[in-house]
């Protein structure tokens, strides 16, 4: 059997260093992100995670896994939602793909018994149904590098497939750009679009809707690299090995640096059978014999190449009696510890759901809650520049990141808007309030407050007739000639005689006894009543109509008769 993973990844040279590489615009210049954009495209993924929620599917021929997680106020992960459903019906040695109508039927009851609502499925394929190889190209900018995957030139001339381009699902991503030789690495990932369509179809009939189809190896590489962030150990995060030990497939996954380096493990037929049936101890250890021999060669492999030291081995088994295996594996490897992989160490697990994980060998959980870790990166706002993180071999999976991500702008806006607006109704309101407080304040003395405006009031008319009659004298004065004190006497005598109809115009004194006062009343009566008041004053010895005119003013619509009266002062 072919080894698919041979050379996955290449050791990197010393120029290129151990640090990863960073993304490139199509120009090959570092890109910058402002403020803006980086608040955005955090805000944008926590809502997308938050309103797309993933669940994690594996599917097997008598066995069907589900798991879904989330993020507490913590920041710690929780498993919400975990079910593994039996059945039987499909022969000892038939496949998912070969039961799709039965494998689609259980997973349809397992949702129901499950009661999961959420319909975003992350299902994973066998290693043996993918091509996975790291190729080397010539140094290109994301815009040829487009342009030569779009005219199927790169493809053709970097991977011999047998078939036609057109009958796979490719995914690829760049992952390591070495200027020094002018080139690249490029992650190929295919697999026969057959296969994809009939895993989809499955889970379509299922009641989901396939959002990320993955290879089993990764998810399990996901698994790995987000407990051991949990775990916060340096080490582990910068090599981690992990052994695959079962009856469908068996390989050694070394994570250095963040990078998978792959060998596949061939086991025979019969070994199958051994490991499925035989309780033999002697072909048991036959099996450990061969089976060691070349996990002992990954692992000289690896150390004299990366000249880094393998202590321990998490292995992940859907064996039973894995243990025993184990115990044998050790005595092959004295110096090696292995130990079943944990996919729930550090996750929060609710009371409800203890049971259900409770068992010894909980390493065979770790491809659907690898699935289900992919909730971080389903929508392209997590991307890790490494590659094998984010891998989707969903055909349409544009269209559904560009739906998913113009929905969740949308919802992001939407809410952006009500918050705007409650923000300023908040505003409007605190306004509001503070104006009513305080006008209140104000209007504590309001009736006190009016009594004396209208004692007020009432004290400013009168004031205000007395300034009226001095301003009127004062302004009377104005036409006299004279200094002497009698005259002002007069004058005030003169303006006390004035009745309410009746308007001066001037007043002439002839500097001895008479003085002339010509004006305008409404009629004839004040203008009699005028002299009558004028007869009656001391100074005044006598008053007498010196002339009349026709009305020649209006004033409030009425007409205005002109007169001149003669007063004769007394002698002094």
């Amino acid at each position: 059997m072919k080894n698919p993973f041979a050379n996955l990844f290449k050791k990197k040279s010393k120029e290129q260093g151990n640090t990863p590489p960073v993304p490139q615009a199509a120009d090959g210049k570092k890109k910058k992100e402002g403020f803006f954009d980086k608040f955005l495209k955090k805000r944008l993924g926590k809502q997308a995670i938050k309103g797309e929620e993933i669940l994690g599917v594996e599917l097997t021929s008598n066995e069907i896994r589900l798991s879904q997680v989330s993020s507490n106020k913590a920041n710690q992960w929780v498993l919400d939602r975990f079910y593994v459903h039996k059945f039987e019906g499909i022969p000892e040695n038939g496949t998912v793909l070969e039961n799709p109508d039965k494998v689609a039927d259980e997973l349809k009851l397992a949702l129901q018994k499950s009661k999961i609502t959420t319909t975003n499925a992350a299902i994973a394929i066998p290693v043996t149904s993918a091509i996975i190889r790291v190729v080397t190209a010539p140094l290109m900018t994301d815009e040829e590098l487009k342009k030569a995957i779009d005219t199927d030139s790169l493809w053709e001339n970097l991977v011999q497939l047998t078939d036609n381009l057109n009958d796979y699902s490719i995914f690829h991503q760049v992952i390591n750009r070495d200027k020094t030789g002018n080139t690249m690495d490029i992650l190929f990932v295919a697999s026969k679009l057959s296969d994809i369509n009939s895993y989809t179809d499955i889970i379509k009939k299922g009641g989901l809707n396939a959002v990320i189809i993955d290879v089993k190896c990764f998810a399990l590489k996901s698994a790995v690299d987000q407990i051991n962030q949990i775990a916060g150990s340096i080490e582990d995060s910068n090599l981690t090995a992990v052994l695959e030990f079962g009856f469908d497939e068996n390989y050694v996954m070394i994570l250095y640096e963040n990078n998978p380096i792959i060998t596949d493990i061939f086991i025979r037929s019969q070994d199958r059978k051994t490991l499925q049936e035989s309780n033999n101890q002697e072909e048991m250890d036959a099996l450990v014999r061969r089976y060691m021999t070349q996990v002992k060669q990954a692992v000289q492999d690896f150390e004299q190449k990366y000249e880094k030291r393998i202590r321990n081995l998490k292995v992940v088994s859907n064996l039973q009696n894995v243990e025993d295996y184990l115990g044998s594996f050790r005595k092959n490897m004295v110096n090696t510890g292995y130990n079943l992989f944990d996919p729930f160490e550090g996750i929060k697990i609710p009371a409800q759901l203890e049971n259900d994980v409770k068992i010894d060998n909980r390493s065979y959980f770790s491809t659907v809650m690898g699935l289900a870790f992919r909730k971080l990166d389903v929508f392209g706002y997590y991307k890790f520049v490494t590659a094998v993180k984010n891998i989707n071999l969903l055909p349409n999976r544009e269209n559904m990141i560009a739906q998913k991500k113009a929905k969740a702008f949308s919802n992001f806006a939407f809410k952006g808007v009500v918050g705007i607006v409650a923000v300023i109704y908040i505003v409007l309101f605190g306004f509001a309030f503070w104006q009513i407080t305080d006008l209140n304040k104000k209007i504590v003395d309001y009736d006190e407050i009016v009594q004396t405006h209208e004692l007020k009031t009432l004290e400013k008319n009168k004031y205000a007739k007395e300034i009226g009659i001095i301003l009127k004298s004062l302004q009377l004065s104005k036409s006299i000639k004279s200094n002497k004190t009698v005259s002002f006497r007069v004058l005030a005598q003169i303006a006390s005689a004035v009745p309410k109809r009746v308007k001066f115009k001037s007043i002439e004194y002839n500097g001895a006894d008479l003085v002339i006062i010509e004006g305008s009343a409404f009629s004839d009566q004040d203008i009699l009543k005028l002299i009558s008041n004028l007869n009656n004053k001391k100074l005044i010895s006598q008053a007498s109509l010196a002339s009349m005119t026709l009305p020649n003013e209006q004033q409030n619509s009425q007409t205005m008769k002109g007169f001149k009266i003669a007063c004769v002062l007394e002698s002094v």
